[in-house]
């Protein structure tokens, strides 16, 4: 018979850490592939523009991000009221006609006041069953499913992409630096394979190299996770670094406009994408010791990340003359000398071939989760056993790989991804989830409960104002790229 007195702060099995390091984690969550196409959005929206943008769809960001650790909590205590509820009628059917002091209907004001702490790690896939309907469940899963076919394409193309502009060292005829080498231009002198082809060639080695790892369980260890994190952070380090010297100098050459409408929809879905962290918060924010102060941590975190990418952005654009879509090629090994930012090989081969590294260790880990994903909302109890095993980690994969090869801009997938999954998983469903959660509200503070991390939005019409506000958001996109033809 469960434990009616279990301790729920003990409850979460995992390892804890401090709530510094619990900030450090949702940062280094948010910062990642969204960073490097940032800049190259930047400049086409104009700056002006653009520092408005990433301010409003920040904080649009944190409102939502309190509305999931509202719904966190609550649903932390509508299963803990639950398993409690089943306790006592276990309890009832044991010892018919007597009451248990064992069991007292009543909990302590302590265990009151635990009541809505995060205690226990409730994905959001959790609470869509919790608390939508079956038409909101299937929603869900689509905007999910849609989510990381895009991310896993963005992946698909950022890697092989990166690594043939590294390989291929075709620099115009004559070996002219004053060309602009363009994807139907030969990959080397000579030969006769084009960089687009060897585009493609990267993409099918990428597939051949990391698609099997679907059919697979794999989980990234901690030293990998740590080798990954020290790579991007003296990436990007070097990048912020590199530039600011360059513009410390004089040397600068990038005049950005102050404002040009037809590069909006691009630069909001890839702010979107950036500021994503949402699906993931619950395996973040659960393992915190000590969530007091919840709501400050993360507004801390959001204005931090907020200033990194105004600097990467920033020193960027007012840098160089053009801005590649992925922003680590700018700093690509140059035999032609054209606004080298550094003569270091290491540097330049670290800086161009770090997407390799970085990405080439998430996607395995992105494909199982769609494929589990797929699983889920497909599969059923009579499902062949083909069809788990084989079709639906296919189709994990190879959508995303034919994406690949009918397109290389990553901006162009990082936007479409943000604009609509994005907008979906980053605004409406915990806009949702927290509005259907808060109709037990009223149901749980009567068993005894104190409401804990209550969102600094609490009101309703900061709920309808985001459902409003994505729904425009889409629109607004859906029509400048119908206007634009892309």
């Amino acid at each position: 018979m469960p434990d009616e007195n279990v301790d729920f702060k003990a409850t979460y099995s995992g390892a804890q850490y401090s709530t510094g390091m619990g900030l450090v984690y949702v940062f280094n969550l948010i910062v990642g592939t969204g960073a490097l196409t940032m800049p190259s959005a930047f400049k086409e929206a104009g700056w002006l523009i653009s520092l408005i943008t990433i301010a409003v769809l920040g904080l649009v960001s944190y409102i939502t991000v309190t509305f999931m650790t509202e719904a966190m909590a609550i649903a932390n205590a509508k299963l803990k009221t639950d398993a409690k509820e089943q306790s006592e009628d276990n309890c009832n059917e044991d010892q018919i006609g007597s009451v248990s002091e064992e069991f007292p209907l009543l909990q302590n004001k302590g265990s009151n006041v635990q009541l809505f702490e995060i205690t226990q790690r409730i994905e959001m896939s959790k609470m869509a069953d919790m608390f939508f309907n079956r038409v909101g469940i299937i929603l869900f899963n689509l905007c999910i499913i849609i989510y990381l076919f895009g991310d896993l394409s963005i992946y698909a193309v950022a890697v092989p992409k990166s690594l043939r502009d590294v390989v291929c060292t075709y620099a115009g005829i004559n070996n002219s630096c004053n060309e602009t080498v363009g994807d139907n231009d030969p990959c080397w002198e000579g030969v006769n394979l084009s960089r687009d082809n060897a585009y493609r060639v990267f993409v099918a080695a990428f597939l051949i190299l990391l698609g099997p790892f679907v059919f697979f369980n794999v989980q990234k260890t901690k030293y990998l996770q740590l080798l990954t994190t020290l790579a991007r952070w003296l990436a990007f380090g070097m990048m912020i670094v590199l530039t600011i010297i360059q513009l410390a100098e004089g040397k600068g050459q990038g005049h950005p406009a102050v404002a040009s409408v037809s590069g909006i929809p691009n630069l909001f879905g890839v702010c979107v994408y950036s500021f994503m962290c949402h699906h993931s918060l619950p395996s973040l924010i659960t393992p915190i010791r000590n969530k007091a102060r919840l709501s400050t941590v993360l507004a801390a975190d959001y204005t931090l990340i907020l200033v990194f990418y105004a600097l990467l952005s920033f020193t960027g654009i007012f840098t160089f003359t053009k801005i590649e879509d992925l922003y680590t090629l700018n700093f690509q090994p140059n035999e032609c000398g054209r606004q080298a930012v550094t003569t270091v090989k290491f540097i330049e081969y670290f800086l161009a071939l770090f997407p390799v590294f970085t990405l080439s260790t998430s996607f395995p880990i992105i494909a199982i989760t769609l494929r589990n994903n797929l699983q889920a909302m497909l599969s059923g109890p009579t499902t062949h056993p083909l069809i788990s095993r084989l079709l639906l980690p296919l189709l994990a994969v190879i959508p995303s790989t034919i994406v690949a090869i009918i397109t290389n801009r990553v901006d162009f997938l990082v936007g479409i991804t943000g604009s609509y999954a994005g907008v979906g998983i980053q605004y409406a469903i915990p806009a949702c989830l927290v509005l259907l959660a808060r109709r037990h509200i009223d149901e749980l503070l009567i068993k005894g409960g104190v409401q804990l991390h209550r969102s600094p939005f609490s009101h309703v019409f900061w709920v309808y104002l985001v459902l409003v506000w994505a729904i425009l958001c889409v629109v607004f996109v859906t029509i400048n790229h119908i206007i634009n033809g892309s």
